[in-house]
């Protein structure tokens, strides 16, 4: 349910939109091509600055699996190097300080562990045996250390203990739940009794030597608002800062407060932002270890709340923002090397954009086009690094100067297959909303193009719902792949949409099915106006809150041809009951259901299904405890009852997203198969339709 224009100069428009304009020919880029992608992720640069090593990530659609091995290239050109065979999953490379060594974490020998190897040539060794799955690690920084997380028995003060924990429940033939407080699940997968702990152990130490950073009955670090990195470590390795929840009910709360606790994991942890009853997290000291930078919310229970760049001065022990009038959210971060700036990413408009602040906090963009996540800064200052993607091409990692000239990609992992594939042409609309708004929404053509000729049109409602459709890409919902099959796609921005400013983020709050509603009708009304769109023949596609509005539109009009929901929620009274993150639903819908000051009723789709009649595709999964299973269920229960063509399909091995590949296949097929059905675009391969079981033909 919930998740996240215009170019100040020419050049960088040109630069933004580069990967938008179509091959000269090609086949189209359907799912066949998107499941060929290789992903790259995950990258570290070596502390001498000549090499990046980063993760690499295919598809194998038939086993239904991905596959991940570990690359590395030189900065300054030539070809890349594969360092592991990625039969299984090796991933998140992180370089020694000294950069003589590269760890990883790699689930082949079953659960997750660190594994180190010389980046020269040779084959990894295995560094950790810890009992529980290793993630979210790093090197300490006289490289004698690692520190992880772990999920692990929050009462169990060893690697032992927990150990002899875990083989008592392997053996248990009784596989019941029991909870006695909230969030006791989480997006999509039980708590079951663990808590997420920081630990520290040597390099190559065993696992009994694991010293636990962060004991107790809490999260420490929590599931971030931030999507992570939650913890660091002071430059001289003297002390942890992390985030952890303090509250008594976690599921009602979006609080985190920072804390710091000696590297040794003795003496008790000192809450630095207790003050701030919102959102602390992420929190990096500088390079000279004066300063702690890291984000922060105003408002108690609000997840979209805009995220301002704080620092907090150890000698003081005060914090001060330096992002406050900035008003877009602050997303990735890193500091300069002088330790008097910092570097983040935001949005302007539907575009990533980069910035630079000192620490006097004046924030000013120095790049702009496509999306950029995941900054770094070479040793001397004078290089940034990042993850750069747009509408039509998947993520690179790039390079440029400090100033933001001269942006290109390090890695062209891709290339190949794009010079195979024709793309659709990827433009901006505008439009006006009721009190004077400007909406902006993205059209993407189908390749081959042809004005003159009339086309199938696909109406895209993103979730969130404080989110947006981006120049960034996508392996799920991706609107090259729906152009590929014949339709113009047009997805829009509207009323809720992140990088417009916060205000514009606020107003959709408590106001589900009001203004934005009319705002998406106006911006549908312009997709109506093109000359090359069948008016007759246009759908409707969303998922989460875009699956929520999907559900409403099917009570509140009959100008679509076709609908498809997936993951959204049906009926707001229920769903308040069965999610998880209940600050959510409370913060939206203005407290309980029961409460009669509360919206649900108001904006809750279930209570229009007696106007329903538009053919519709449900799509839920039965491990999504966002937007729970049932949620789908009574939809399609509802459509049927009322005589709606209509079509379920359920995943029962997937959550909110649907991740797995032969997965994939299956969603694409029948989506494009439902829509070829009622607005005739391209039929999709059917052998991919067989793959599904039917429990009622």
């Amino acid at each position: 349910m919930h998740f996240h224009f215009r170019a100040a100069l020419a050049a960088v428009l040109l630069l933004a939109l580069r990967g938008s304009a179509p091959a000269a020919s090609g086949r189209p880029f359907r799912f066949d091509e998107l499941a060929g992608v290789r992903r790259v992720a995950g990258y570290s640069l070596s502390p001498d600055g000549r090499w990046v090593a980063y993760s690499v990530t295919t598809a194998d659609v038939e086993e239904n699996r991905t596959r991940t091995g570990l690359w590395i290239q030189a900065l300054s050109g030539g070809e890349p190097r594969k360092l592991t065979s990625g039969d299984r999953s090796d991933s998140d490379p992180r370089f020694s300080p000294d950069g003589k060594r590269l760890a990883f974490l790699s689930n082949r020998d079953g659960g997750s562990q660190i594994y180190v190897l010389d980046p020269t040539g040779g084959e990894p060794s295995k560094a950790t045996s810890f009992p529980a799955d290793v993630s979210g690690f790093r090197w300490s920084p006289d490289g004698g250390s690692f520190v992880f997380t772990a999920d692990v028995f929050p009462d169990c003060g060893d690697a032992a203990c927990n150990e002899q924990r875990f083989k008592e429940r392997e053996k248990s033939k009784t596989k019941a739940r029991v909870a006695e407080r909230l969030l006791f699940r989480h997006w999509d997968r039980w708590k079951d009794g663990l808590r997420t702990h920081i630990w520290k152990t040597p390099v190559f130490g065993p696992a009994s030597a694991a010293v636990d950073l962060t004991p107790g009955d809490r999260d420490a670090p929590p599931f971030s608002l931030g999507g992570g990195g939650d913890y660091d470590v002071s430059p001289d390795g003297k002390e942890l800062v992390y985030a952890s929840n303090p509250d008594r009910v976690e599921a009602l709360s979006t609080n985190g407060d920072l804390w710091t606790v000696s590297f040794d994991g003795k003496g008790k942890p000192s809450d630095l932002t207790s003050a701030n009853k919102a959102y602390d997290g992420t929190p990096k000291f500088s390079p000279d270890g004066k300063w702690i930078a890291y984000r922060a919310q105003k408002h108690p229970g609000f997840e979209s709340d805009k995220f301002t760049l704080m620092v907090f001065d150890r000698a003081t022990a005060r914090a001060r923002p330096l992002t406050e009038e900035f008003d877009e959210w602050v997303e990735s971060f890193v500091w300069a090397p002088d330790s008097r700036s910092l570097y983040f990413t935001s949005h302007a408009g539907a575009r990533g954009a980069i910035f630079r602040v000192g620490l006097e906090g004046k924030p000013a963009e120095i790049w702009r086009g496509g999306s950029a996540s995941g900054l770094a800064v070479s040793r001397d200052g004078r290089r940034l690094y990042f993850s750069h993607a747009s509408l039509s091409r998947a993520a690179e990692i790039w390079s440029m100067g400090a100033d933001g000239k001269g942006a290109a990609p390090v890695t062209r992992v891709n290339d190949g297959l794009w010079r195979e594939v024709e793309m659709g042409e990827v433009s901006e609309r505008t439009t006006r909303s009721a009190d004077g708004r400007n909406l902006q929404a993205w059209l993407v053509k189908p390749p081959g193009f042809d004005a003159s000729k009339k086309y199938p049109a696909v109406f895209l409602v993103h979730g969130g719902p404080q989110g947006a459709w981006t120049d960034s890409w996508s392996y799920r919902w991706n609107p090259q792949v729906w152009a590929a099959y014949g339709y113009v796609v047009y997805a829009p921005n509207p009323r809720g949409s992140t990088g417009f400013g916060q205000k514009f983020v606020d107003e959709i709050s408590g106001d589900w099915g009001g203004k934005v509603y009319d705002d998406l009708m106006r911006q549908a009304d312009d997709l109506e106006s093109l000359p090359f769109v069948d008016r007759s023949r246009i759908g409707v596609a969303g998922a989460s809150y875009g699956g929520y509005m999907v559900d409403w539109i099917a009570g509140h009009t009959g100008r679509f041809a076709a609908l498809v929901s997936h993951d959204g929620t049906f009926d707001l009274v229920s769903a308040n009951l069965e999610t998880e993150e209940l600050w959510f639903p409370t913060w939206e819908f203005g407290g309980w259901p029961w409460e009669a000051s509360s919206t649900y009723q108001k904006w809750n789709p279930m209570l229009s299904a007696e106007k329903f009649k538009t053919p519709t595709l449900v799509i839920t999964s039965e491990k999504d405890y966002r937007v729970p299973f049932g949620q789908g269920l009574q939809f399609f229960t509802a459509l049927q009852v009322r005589g709606v063509p209509s079509k379920l399909l359920t995943f029962p091995d997937e959550g909110h997203w649907v991740l797995k590949p032969g997965n994939s296949r299956l969603w694409h097929a029948t989506v494009m198969d439902w829509l070829h059905r009622y607005l005739g675009g391209a039929t999709p391969d059917p052998a991919a339709l067989d793959t599904a079981y039917s429990v009622t033909k």
